[in-house]
């Protein structure tokens, strides 16, 4: 529910720069100021973040998800009632701002709570949420199409609160981090956690024990070697700098890798294949939401059932080819002005989503948080973030000046964004399948890094060379 937000924005802009009431509004933002209005939100991000990342380790996880509704209460009611197009950028500030609280919170939320067996498929449910608010914009959009008044985008304004509202009571319900819970010394209420999310409250489980042991081991450790996790920290040694060059990849493709274009300039894409109508334009808005929700909710099943490197390689296949269709049929269509070659293009957007969501949407939150260890945990997911950020920023801002500039040609930087995506995630990212959270040392910093005096994680290691079949804790 929480990463709808994001979802939910990037789905409304789409519409909304489809409708002429919102464009007339906004003074017929074009070009700079077209890409201002939309990478607004995401500079409220970059700032968000490390706020984020300093409650969640101080406070805990659950805190700046209070702070994040906050600022969605202040952002929502500022948009809907802007009177001007000044005012309606800055609530989008305040919007980008609680969209990092709610992702940065929730998912290290997720990830320390969550059952061994279980942690890969709801870390990655909750990246599919985006298209939950991605839906529920694009129809909401679409059918305020026909109102005259300013009320066709003022009332998809409002709604942006409804799907994090909706997750509220759940939210309310939920535990704290137990991970964070030991970082401060209280290892009874962590205990009891642990016992009655993950054994139906048997105390004496021994996979709760087990739990127990190696997050207190771990924990315990890195605090005596570090008692604070630094940004520095995170080039120190080769395992930290590979995790860092995962963590700011990952980030960058996660928005240069062609979805940041359609997300939020679908309309400007459609025109320039010849769809040109409102309702054309926002009814295939609304069908691709479904369709990447989909799709995303497919690949946080397949998580830990394929693994995360074939889920990486397939997507980034897809995509490579899909976008280069689509750019070998809009540079068609530019040519001969045919309507049925424009029309051809639009399948393979379908399919280019169908493979980003399959993997970038699922792992851009879910594989950062299972990397990092504790300490660092907060601080890594903040890094791809940020990467994210700064990679959509300069999106929304350049894409809609390059397609007025280039227009198809356009496509062909990212059919080469692709490319590299596919051999960097083929050679540098590693499979995580089957690890613990604290075990994942042992796959960056070998089998006598810091938390290797534990059991569990010597079992992993056998385990990995052949001479144990499973850990027993992930049976």
């Amino acid at each position: 529910m929480y990463s709808s937000a994001n979802g939910y924005d990037g789905s409304l802009m789409n519409g909304l720069e489809a409708l002429a009431q919102w464009k007339t509004f906004m003074n017929n933002p074009a070009g700079s100021w077209l890409g201002w209005i939309n990478a607004i939100y995401w500079l409220g991000c970059g700032v968000g973040c490390p706020t984020a990342s300093w409650i969640a380790d101080r406070y805990g996880r659950k805190p700046g998800i209070y702070v994040g509704y906050v600022f969605l209460a202040l952002g929502v009611a500022l948009q809907t009632a802007a009177q001007n197009d000044t005012t309606f950028s800055l609530a989008r500030l305040f919007l980008g701002f609680a969209s990092a609280l709610f992702g940065n919170s929730v998912p290290l939320l997720i990830n320390e709570v969550a059952h061994p067996t279980h942690r890969g498929f709801l870390n990655g449910l909750f990246m599919s949420g985006w298209y939950v608010g991605g839906t529920v914009a694009a129809w909401k959009v679409f059918a305020s199409r026909t109102y005259f008044s300013s009320w066709a985008w003022r009332l998809p304004s409002v709604l942006q609160a409804l799907v994090p509202l909706i997750g509220l009571p759940g939210f309310l319900l939920a535990p704290e981090s137990p991970r964070w819970l030991v970082s401060v010394g209280r290892e009874e209420e962590a205990l009891a956690i642990l016992a009655q999310y993950h054994a139906a409250g048997d105390a004496s489980s021994s996979l709760v024990n087990n739990e127990m042991q190696e997050i207190i081991t771990t924990i315990r450790a890195e605090q005596e070697a570090n008692n604070n996790g630094s940004y520095l920290e995170m080039v120190q040694t080769p395992g930290n700098r590979r995790r860092l060059m995962i963590s700011i990849s990952l980030g960058i493709f996660a928005q240069w890798a062609g979805n940041g274009l359609i997300s939020y300039y679908l309309s400007l894409i459609l025109d320039s294949v010849g769809v040109t109508k409102v309702r054309d334009q926002t009814l295939i808005s609304a069908c691709l939401q479904m369709w990447n929700l989909a799709f995303a909710a497919l690949g946080a099943y397949l998580i830990d059932r394929l693994g995360r490197r074939p889920l990486f390689l397939a997507s980034a296949a897809i995509m490579f080819v899909s976008y280069v269709l689509v750019t070998a049929l809009s540079g068609s269509f530019a040519v001969t002005n045919k309507a049925a070659t424009g029309c051809a293009a639009i399948p393979f957007l379908f399919i280019f989503f169908a493979g980003y969501c399959i993997a970038l949407t699922p792992f851009l939150s879910a594989y950062p948080c299972e990397i990092w260890p504790y300490r660092l945990r907060s601080r890594g997911l903040t890094v791809t973030w940020v990467a994210t950020i700064c990679a959509m920023f300069f999106n929304t801002f350049a894409n809609p000046i390059a397609l007025g500039a280039i227009g198809w040609r356009y496509y062909i930087v990212f059919i080469v964004v692709l490319l590299v995506f596919g051999l960097t995630a083929y050679f540098y990212y590693p499979e995580t399948k089957g690890y613990t959270l604290e075990q994942m040392a042992v796959i960056f910093d070998g089998p006598d890094a810091l938390v290797a005096n534990t059991i569990e994680v010597a079992t992993v290691a056998e385990a990995k060379s052949g001479s144990l079949v499973v850990h027993s804790e992930l049976v």
